[in-house]
């Protein structure tokens, strides 16, 4: 690019954001011209069809799968199909990962649940574009390493797959327009997997909102707060050590979903609402590098913060907070905070306030009996028909991963539309570039793309509450 391009585009894209010119000349040459090109993406040039909302196929009575990434995350989801399978819902014919052992040893897993094991794929980086090119394979699902996410999601449908992805789906702007075309050009499925939005305590929330307890909602708040300090340093829990290199060189939230999912239920964004804008912090990093020092980690320097901290506001004006924190050594929260007109609710412990619209002069949470009959009342009735087989499929985070496993097969069982649509997809993982262009701006304010193609301002019913066999 010549001194002129870029000039010209950095100049486009000041504008197009907001951003002043002295935030841009505070940066080399070089952080400049990507940070300015990645703006340039969002110069409304893109546009979205917004024809997979309610996107329909034929029902596929017995879904066949294949499965790409069978380390920690694909090994828990291959048994969220036990229940699936012995009921002739599923089948899963096809294994691939880079490593002959972890296919071997869930190919094993999978042979007591089903008549026969799968094909595997193993051996070279190129294998698991054989599962996605088969004839017998409905489905793809991704449990990679999320650079490859985008990659394997848009071989998979350009090959007549629908595809679930592990989050987050893109890591680019560029990629989340990739994805949004060619899902809607292949009129395949592209979901985003993200188990939070079937968890119990989120379901209920959702049921409580939806009966009207809350009133009007227009503050939430969500996270993924995790000490992943041990895990990403160590040698083979994550192959390579592939997640804490992306701590290594970006600076914004890396994984939104957990918290973003749910609160973005309880608020019907792409179903009557939709994102406006955010602005995205970090704090100084000072956790993560400590405890490399300790643990003689090949690095100490990293330019992810301890805590990203990014506030959205919706075209209706309700805000979300939402927080990324897997540095510091503190309890596991996603916080999962939602305030409405008429009642609020704070997670990790899950509390529950009724009544605040009557201006008393002191309130406090619920006690333990009211708690009660409000969780018995508005439990979702999803979580209410598949309990014992919740129970008994605890190992995938306490039932969430079977129920999102699935209400994902029964759907493309039956032909209905899916809960998570492509557009949720896109619009939960483009966060994260989005958060790292404000914080590398001094949390300068960002626009974000409708990438729902005008479908947002349509209200409906969120998917997830209906009734389905």
């Amino acid at each position: 690019m010549n001194r002129k391009d870029f000039l010209n585009l950095s100049a486009r894209a000041s504008l197009f954001f907001g951003i002043t010119p002295s935030l841009i000349a505070c940066k080399d040459d070089k952080q400049v011209i990507e940070e300015a090109q990645a703006k340039a993406l969002l110069d409304g040039t893109k546009k979205a069809l917004g024809t997979a909302v309610g996107l329909t196929v034929n029902p596929i009575d017995k879904v066949r799968v294949g499965m790409i990434g069978m380390g920690n995350r694909g090994s828990v989801l291959i048994q969220m199909f036990e229940y699936l399978v012995k009921n002739n819902h599923a089948e899963i014919v096809a294994l691939s990962d880079l490593k002959e052992d972890k296919v071997v040893k869930n190919n094993d897993y999978l042979k007591t649940i089903q008549r026969k094991g799968a094909d595997l794929y193993f051996g070279n980086e190129h294998e698991w574009k054989k599962v996605a090119e088969r004839d017998d394979v409905d489905l793809l699902i991704i449990a990679t390493p999320w650079k490859y996410h985008t990659e394997m999601s848009v071989y998979g449908m350009e090959r007549g797959k629908h595809v679930a992805c592990e989050q987050p789906m893109a890591m680019t702007i560029e990629d989340c327009w990739k994805l949004i075309e060619v899902a809607e050009r292949t009129k395949k499925h592209c979901m985003y997997m993200e188990n939070c939005c079937y968890n119990g305590e989120e379901l209920w929330v959702l049921n409580m909102i939806n009966e009207g307890v809350f009133g009007e909602v227009n503050h939430a708040e969500g996270a993924y707060i995790h000490d992943l300090r041990k895990h990403m340093m160590h040698e083979t829990y994550y192959e390579d050590q592939w997640r804490i290199k992306h701590h290594e060189t970006k600076n914004g939230n890396f994984y939104t979903g957990h918290g973003l999912g749910p609160v973005s239920f309880y608020m019907d964004i792409g179903r009557g609402d939709n994102y406006d804008h955010l602005v995205s912090m970090s704090s100084r990093e000072q956790s993560l590098s400590e405890a490399a020092k300790k643990q003689g980690y090949k690095t100490t320097t990293f330019a992810c913060g301890d805590m990203n901290t990014t506030l959205i506001k919706t075209k209706l004006g309700k805000t979300i907070m939402l927080q990324f924190d897997t540095h510091t050594g503190r309890p596991y929260s996603r916080l999962n905070t939602v305030t409405g007109t008429k009642a609020a609710h704070q997670g990790y412990p899950s509390r529950l306030y009724v009544g605040h619209e009557e201006l008393q002069w002191g309130h406090s949470w619920l006690d333990e009996k009211e708690y009660k009959e409000y969780r018995e009342r508005y439990d979702h009735p999803l979580w209410k028909k598949l309990r014992e087989q919740i129970d008994a499929n605890a190992i995938g985070h306490g039932g969430m991963d079977f129920v999102m496993v699935y209400r994902l097969i029964r759907c493309l069982n039956q032909g209905l539309p899916l809960d998570i649509n492509l557009y949720d997809s896109v619009l939960w993982s483009a966060i994260t570039p989005l958060s790292e262009l404000s914080v590398a701006n001094k949390s300068a304010s960002i626009t974000i793309p409708d990438f729902t193609g005008g479908t947002w301002k349509t209200p409906r019913k969120n998917e997830v509450l209906r009734d389905i066999t």
